[in-house]
């Protein structure tokens, strides 16, 4: 009889040729896909090259997403994507996406059914903990490590501890995944889960659509998490089946399985969250706010720019007016988001409203363009991070919500909720 696992630990043993792993272990695995972005893949080409290898392991594995200063934003930025696009036409890499194709990555990956459930992913972006939500043991990773595994195919793992979280009741109108895991990194800390694999369970994850999954999932690595999983089911399915290219397998973890702890929440009094500057651990419920008056306002990134979350805005922003002086950005995450706004008329709802909608990038999120911050402004914004000049000027200030609150906010002028309208 084998040793119980959870989710996390039976990835990982399956990828290790290993029967049974446990907390604390090294382990190297097989990568099913390594990816990389237009900042970060640069340095692992580099590296790849010192080598003297002259393949990569497999061309079909590599994932190279052109997004984040895309389209190229200056001189040095256009230089970053000829680099990937001169590697990936050199070791033809079937995974290869800039202009009109590319995505944001972690919304593009999924989408196009490039990583599957049961897969072990890496990639140099620290949000790649997003695919957690397709049952899969995603993690970001150096630069380094990404050259490795382009050149070997495999990594190496401490085999993190788990946490398991438990979310049961009613949710609150207008609350939603990005709410539970804001609420959730707000009762941990940024650092409450360092190093662990979040595995988030319970009756109001079973009712949650794929899009609020890896709302949640992505935002794992805003607790310290190494991971955020959730355990495939019949919506897991229903998503990846018409997707998958390759073959993909459902693990899940075993009802004795062992955690570092257990967290329970009663979801049923949790309200609409703010993470105020300079953390994402910050958080207030919505009637705590007060006064908070916005300049710019972004919907989009690999948290909340989904279809599910433009379709929430739209919802929200039709017949309205964008309140004056209050810059609203809109960025559906990639070419097929863009396309699926404009065939439900989402975009001509954003655009009546008097949003600027632009291509599918990371741009603002990073605070790289298309929405950078000037000194004393204030962005309420649907992505992940609200660090010190995260999103431009050094004394600018971030705040994170949903793209319900994100869009009444834009009407109002100020941080407020859809029941104000």
């Amino acid at each position: 009889m084998s040793q119980p696992m959870t989710i996390a630990e039976k990835i990982l043993a399956d990828h290790a040729g290993l029967d049974h792993v446990e907390p604390g272990q090294l382990i190297e695995v097989d990568v099913d896909i390594a990816l990389g972005n237009d900042i970060t893949a640069p340095i692992a080409i580099e590296i790849f090259k010192k080598t003297g290898v002259k393949e990569v392991f497999d061309r079909t594995k590599i994932a190279l997403v052109a997004d984040h200063f895309t389209p190229n934003k200056d001189i040095k930025s256009a230089e970053q994507v000829r680099l990937l696009r001169e590697f990936s036409e050199e070791q033809a890499i079937v995974h290869f996406y800039e202009g009109g194709e590319v995505g944001v990555e972690h919304c593009l990956l999924p989408e196009k059914g490039i990583v599957l459930p049961g897969d072990v992913v890496i990639g140099a972006d620290s949000h790649t903990c997003t695919y957690g939500a397709l049952g899969a043991f995603a993690t970001g990773v150096g630069s380094t490590d990404l050259a490795a595994a382009m050149i070997t195919g495999k990594t190496w793992f401490k085999v993190p501890e788990s946490i398991k979280f438990v979310y049961s009741g009613q949710l609150q109108p207008w609350v939603s995944g990005k709410d539970l895991i804001l609420y959730t990194i707000g009762d941990i800390g940024v650092d409450g889960a360092l190093y662990m694999a979040m595995e988030f369970t319970g009756p109001v994850i079973e009712n949650m659509s794929m899009a609020e999954r890896m709302t949640m999932s992505n935002m794992a690595i805003e607790a310290g998490g190494k991971a955020g999983l959730i355990n495939p089911d019949e919506k897991t399915k229903q998503y990846v089946e018409p997707r998958a290219k390759r073959p993909y397998k459902f693990f899940e973890s075993d009802s004795d399985a062992a955690y570092k702890k257990v967290i329970e929440y009663d979801c049923t009094n949790i309200e609409p969250q703010i993470a105020f500057p300079h953390l994402p651990e910050n958080t207030i419920g919505m009637s705590e706010v007060g006064i908070v008056e916005l300049d710019q306002v972004v919907i989009g990134s690999c948290t909340n720019g989904r279809i599910e979350d433009l379709a929430v805005a739209a919802q929200i922003l039709q017949g309205k007016k964008v309140a004056e002086g209050l810059r609203l950005i809109i960025l559906p995450a990639t070419p097929q988001v863009w396309a699926d706004a404009l065939e439900k008329g989402y975009l001509k709802i954003f655009s009546e409203a008097g949003a600027i909608i632009g291509p599918p990038t990371c741009g603002p999120c990073l605070g790289g363009h298309m929405g950078v911050l000037a000194k004393g402004e204030k962005a309420l914004s649907t992505t992940n991070r609200n660090f010190v000049g995260r999103m431009g000027h050094p004394e600018s200030e971030v705040y994170l919500t949903s793209p319900a609150i994100a869009a009444a906010s834009a009407v109002l002028g100020r941080i407020g909720s859809p029941s104000e309208l």
